[in-house]
């Protein structure tokens, strides 16, 4: 017997049909009855780049063809005829595209459209390509086989494979034509998002873990829990061959609003009930304990949460994508392309009004071509999960064309005017008072939204700045241009002029001072915060300047936790003089009241009589402490490695409730959660834990600690791990 029939018998995977006819019966008198399938798994998830799934099953992309081997209880005669049905949904059917019933031929096939020949024939052995069209519905399917012989057709189950995005197949509308942007962007699975503010750039490691068990199976359960497939499981299927679709299916699923989908999301500074949003290390834990939960909504997540964790499911359904930060992030709720910030005469910021300016805000471009906007759209998409406004009655986000964006082509298709504000809308700076229920405007920066925009870099750890796909150089013609276009399109009907200082009343023109905040020292959690405010007279006379000012801890997203500090004073400034008045926060004053952000507002309301208030803010972030990761061995696939974890208290009191939390995929499986015990001050605490590759290439361990002092400390470090 031939050795690929002998294989094909031995097939692990193999599935055992009918019993087969006694071999005494003359063969050509036997109807043809199928014995086995081999799937071929290796082979073919090898060819479609999906072999490092970490499961058995049969995982392909479209327009790609795929091979089983077919053993019969005898050779095909030339009467019999071979048909292939392959189908995905409820309600699977030819009209819908979600359905297609095709023959086995025995020449080329024709067309882009489902198709089956025979490749190699061994007799009863038969080798079958079978070829998937580039545009069909991604998802679950079922093969069967129809046999007719004899006059009498019988149907067999072959049994069921995933079909996926294609992004190394020219055809398909994901296509990604640049070798190592593929490696990054749709098989990597551990990545950096980067967070902070536009003065401290921080970032955070993230753990995407798209090949790990079971996550491919609910990255598809999302889709048949949406909102869609709820009202009309047919026409939902059929659409899921559409990246933009499912992208946008996607940015509703990922947060729980309107769905039941799978983050919830909360900025309040109060996480009970569910973890710091800062603590996650990853999308896997989330997406399992989704599933475990019986498909509740995770308790809490913020934008870089919901990014991550949307980054793992497009990754996983083929879907080139990256996460994005955007510093300075405008939330324009009414459509006018301005934020408006609220502060009262003694430097407290209010919040007053439904926009804010974050400071950093985390969303996600998909690679994919725009059939509906045409060829100059197509590229990199935004897609957003988190939260922030309702779109056709649902908190869904994009696609919204990077290039639309950056022309001011706020009319195309989805959710162009709210992305667009994010990155130019100009900030408008009030002063209300309370007391007589007056507001002022007290200026308007054209420039500080939009800021840094950021990804990490194709292969490596640094931060690629993306600013100038999303806008033109700030204050160019061309950047003016765009702002009137898009301005002009949201309200075709007003008049436009740029607002100058000759435009603002008497009293608002340009200035006698100027003020800023500087850091003296080190900025670290447990140490005093030491800043100055900096005053300059701009002018030749005598100046007095009151001074109202004010630290709040806050949210990055601006939400206000507790004020922490407030200080008034009067500055005399001598012509042209520069002075520096101290601002001095101590630990006990904003300890209790800091949250993971580690962030402070700092804000001073400068006023000289007669003139307008100078408004001075700076939102400082303070460092954790160090936490280290170190690999005491080796790494190799299968063979254990000890690490271990090194942390000193730098504070002067005892620090309790210690946990670290560990996961990387391809080094452990699932994560490991350690209790660590209480550390007195200034006490170094050092942990061995141990881990088990499974995948050779550099693997990426995160770590995060928290302690009842220290919220969320994070470490990561790459490990090379050899076979």
């Amino acid at each position: 017997m031939n050795g690929d029939i002998e294989e094909a018998l031995a097939f692990v995977g193999t599935e055992l049909l009918e019993p087969k006819l006694s071999r005494d019966v003359l063969q050509s008198q036997e109807t043809l009855e199928l014995h086995n399938v081999d799937w071929q798994v290796a082979n073919n998830r090898r060819a479609h780049h999906t072999g490092q799934f970490s499961t058995r099953e049969v995982i392909l992309r479209r327009g790609q063809i795929f091979k089983a081997l077919m053993l019969f209880n005898r050779a095909l005669d030339s009467e019999e005829g071979l048909n292939l049905t392959a189908e995905t949904g409820p309600n699977p059917s030819e009209s819908a595209r979600t359905k297609a019933t095709f023959p086995v031929s025995r020449g080329r096939r024709t067309g882009g459209s489902w198709a089956a020949e025979v490749v190699e024939n061994n007799g009863n052995a038969l080798t079958i390509a079978i070829y998937s069209p580039a545009s069909a519905p991604i998802g679950w399917y079922t093969l069967s086989l129809q046999i007719s012989s004899k006059g009498r057709v019988s149907s067999v189950k072959l049994g069921t494979f995933t079909l996926l995005f294609n992004p190394w197949l020219q055809e398909d509308d994901v296509f990604m034509s640049n070798q190592a942007e593929r490696q990054e962007y749709v098989e990597e699975d551990s990545g950096i998002i980067f967070v902070g503010s536009t003065n401290r750039i921080g970032m955070v490691g993230w753990n995407f873990g798209q090949y790990e068990e079971d996550i491919l199976n609910i990255s598809l359960s999302i889709l048949d829990k949406s909102l869609n497939f709820r009202r009309d499981p047919a026409t939902d299927v059929a659409r899921r061959n559409d990246p933009k679709y499912v992208g946008r299916v996607l940015s509703a699923m990922i947060n729980s609003n309107d769905d039941n989908g799978v983050i919830a999301g909360n900025w309040s500074g109060s996480y009970t009930g569910g973890l710091d949003p800062r603590n996650w290390n990853g999308s896997v834990e989330i997406l399992k304990e989704w599933k475990k939960s019986g498909f509740r909504p995770v308790r809490f997540g913020q934008c870089w949460v919901f990014a991550g964790t949307l980054n793992t499911v497009l990754r996983c359904l083929g879907i080139p994508s990256r996460v994005i930060t955007n510093f300075n992030s405008a939330h324009d709720t009414d459509r006018n392309l301005s934020v408006d910030v609220y502060y009262d005469p003694m430097g407290n910021p209010l919040d007053k009004g439904s926009d804010s300016v974050w400071n950093f805000h985390v969303w996600n471009e998909g690679w994919f071509v725009r059939t509906d906007l045409g060829p100059s759209y197509s590229g990199w998409q935004v897609l957003d999960a988190t939260p922030q406004e309702r779109s056709q009655g649902v908190f869904q986000c994009g696609p919204a064309s990077v290039t639309a964006i950056r022309e001011g082509d706020v009319d195309q298709n989805f959710d162009m005017p709210f992305i667009y504000a994010e990155v130019n809308a100009d900030r408008i700076t009030w002063i209300y008072n309370a007391s007589n229920g007056s507001q002022k405007q007290n200026s308007i920066d054209t420039r500080s939204v939009g800021r840094y925009i950021s990804t990490k870099a194709v292969g490596s750890y640094s931060r690629m700045d993306v600013t100038d796909k999303y806008k033109h150089p700030e204050d160019s013609k061309e950047e003016r241009q765009v702002q009137q276009k898009a301005l002009s399109k949201l309200k075709p009907n007003a008049s436009f002029g740029a607002t100058s200082a000759e435009d603002l009343p008497g009293e608002e023109r340009t200035p006698s001072i100027t003020g800023r905040f500087k850091v003296n020292g080190i900025l670290a959690v447990g140490q005093e915060v030491n800043l100055a405010l900096l005053l300059r007279n701009l002018t030749s006379d005598r100046k007095t300047v009151t001074v109202n000012m004010t630290a709040w801890t806050i949210i990055y997203n601006g939400t206000l936790v507790h004020e922490v500090w407030k200080d008034s004073a009067t500055v005399s400034l001598d012509p042209e003089e520069e002075v520096q008045h101290p601002v001095k926060i101590t630990y006990a004053q904003y300890d209790k009241y800091l949250k993971a952000d580690n962030m402070i507002r700092t804000t001073a309301i400068c006023k000289v009589s007669d003139e307008a208030e100078v408004v001075v803010e700076r939102d400082i972030i303070l460092d954790n402490p160090t936490l280290t990761l170190e690999v005491l061995d080796h790494a190799r696939v299968r063979k254990p490695v000890n690490v271990q974890m090194l942390f000193s208290n730098p504070l002067d009191e005892p620090v309790k409730d210690c946990v670290l939390m560990v996961e990387g995929s391809g080094l452990l499986r699932g994560n490991l959660k350690i209790e660590v015990p209480a550390l007195r001050p200034k006490e170094r605490s050092r942990v061995r834990f141990e881990i088990l590759p499974t995948r050779s290439g550099t693997k990426q361990l995160l770590a995060d600690f928290s302690c009842n002092k220290f919220p969320a400390i994070k470490a990561m470090l790459s490990i090379d791990v050899v076979e």
